[in-house]
């Protein structure tokens, strides 16, 4: 089939339009989101006449598109797994809301693991300003994009559409913003060419906002894996690089190293994720001290054929370090993994037998093995929770300055002194996944 054969072919919506619904301010007032459904219509018409989707095809999609019976998180969940671009209504009402941060974690995995098996971004989302937020109150995820805001005119800058929307006088300025919009949404999806993908649990999905109020929060991501420098004898290189955090466990299906893929994941949480080498971390110099971040470490069960890492890893084991969860990726199409199996499961149950046999069922399943890179993305909110809720419990606490009790203690993180002050507690996640026994 040639290119404009499968372009006409592809009937999926262009775009997703997420937005926070804003409540009534009087019973019988009037629907205070019909101005966002009209600019919904403006960009479906101005995206028909920009394309050659057939008729009864659907441009875009808004939740007022869900009919009555349908499923609402099953028919939310299909056209995230499908829409070619995601375009978030920016509005400080849009980051207080947990169901727009579950929309926007659904379509961000994709472009995840559409980089992953590609080693290609897709930056496949476009934001528009419904009204204007300070840099300040942005998450990370929006914070991260990079995009132009001014391409749609000053006044939108200044306005947002809600405001060019509602006064007659900026009619023109709100044609060429919503005109410029639509433009930006056929190009991006014209050009980045997001894979479809699997439907996401809404109900299921954590938040990309994390805690309203909050900055990113720290976590490490730790790599436990041999290079293809040091690999055991007879295993194949094809796994491997140049450093530990280039191990690609789901090759051939990913083309990127899994430390980058479970990066992107957890900034898509908003935490601030930093990547080492399980062999170059010299680890916590007393094992009874407070830790400094909540942490995920991706074992290799390759490496617990070097003696001196096995010891290190039994080691922490013995440490009772809760706000470490372990992850062992597992995949079923590596032949020599699957040759070897229960020679590694053992050795891995006798290495790690706390992460293995103890915690949330999640915690446990993770350990055990997660045998594809969806599953990896589903059960890694859950264990980063897990972690992040025990770095809470055993984190060090500071009274605040004065030597008065005038407020409750304060966790301090790792940027508190780069910073200069006392930093806040790491809020919990908002996952709210059922534990899984078993991704298998």
């Amino acid at each position: 089939m040639t290119s404009p054969q499968r372009r006409a072919a592809d009937h999926r919506p262009y775009f997703f339009l997420s937005y926070a619904h804003t409540p009534r301010y009087a019973a019988g007032g009037p629907d205070p989101d019909m101005w966002v459904e009209r600019l919904y219509r403006d960009l479906c018409g101005h995206v028909m006449a920009m394309t050659d989707l057939p008729a009864g095809a659907s441009a875009g999609f808004m939740d007022r598109e869900i009919r009555s019976g349908e499923g609402w998180s099953e028919r939310l969940g299909e056209v995230l797994a499908t829409c070619r671009v995601f375009v978030p209504l920016f509005s400080p009402r849009y980051f207080a809301s947990e169901m727009c941060g579950k929309e926007w974690y659904a379509f961000a995995t994709r472009a995840i693991y559409h980089h992953a098996r590609h080693n290609r971004p897709a930056e496949a989302i476009v934001p528009a300003l419904w009204v204007p937020v300070p840099p300040e109150q942005l998450p990370g995820p929006a914070e991260r994009l990079q995009f132009n805001h001014r391409d749609f005119g000053d006044r939108y800058v200044t306005d947002g559409l809600y405001g060019l929307i509602k006064l007659r006088i900026f009619a023109e300025e709100y044609e060429r913003a919503v005109y410029e919009l639509a433009k930006r949404i056929v190009a991006v999806a014209d050009t980045v060419g997001i894979s479809p993908g699997r439907p996401v649990d809404y109900r299921a999905a954590p938040s990309a906002f994390g805690t309203s109020g909050r900055g990113p929060r720290p976590l490490k991501v730790t790599v436990a894996a041999p290079t293809r420098h040091d690999l055991p004898e007879g295993r194949e290189s094809d796994y491997y690089g140049e450093s530990a955090q280039d191990w690609n466990p789901y090759h051939p299906e990913a083309a990127r190293p899994l430390a980058y893929v479970a990066e992107d994941l957890v900034r898509s949480l908003n935490y601030q994720a930093t990547v080492a080498s399980f062999d170059h971390d010299s680890g916590p110099g007393d094992a009874k001290a407070p830790p400094a971040q909540p942490e995920i470490l991706l074992l290799d069960r390759w490496a617990l054929k070097d003696d001196e890492r096995r010891v290190r890893l039994a080691a922490m084991d013995a440490e009772h370090r809760p706000w470490v969860s372990v992850v062992v990726p597992r995949n079923p199409a590596d032949h020599q993994d699957r040759a070897h199996d229960a020679e590694l499961h053992r050795a891995l149950e006798q290495t790690l037998p706390v992460q293995t046999g103890q915690g949330r069922p999640a915690g446990r399943a993770a350990a055990r093995g997660v045998p594809s890179m969806e599953a990896f993305g589903q059960i890694l909110p859950q264990v980063v929770e897990a972690a992040a809720q025990q770095y809470l419990r055993h984190a060090a606490v500071y009274p605040p300055a004065g030597g008065r009790h005038t407020e409750r203690p304060r966790l301090r993180g790792p940027m508190a002194h780069e910073h200069g002050a006392t930093q806040h507690a790491l809020p919990e996640t908002h996952a709210s996944a059922p534990d899984a026994e078993d991704l298998g």
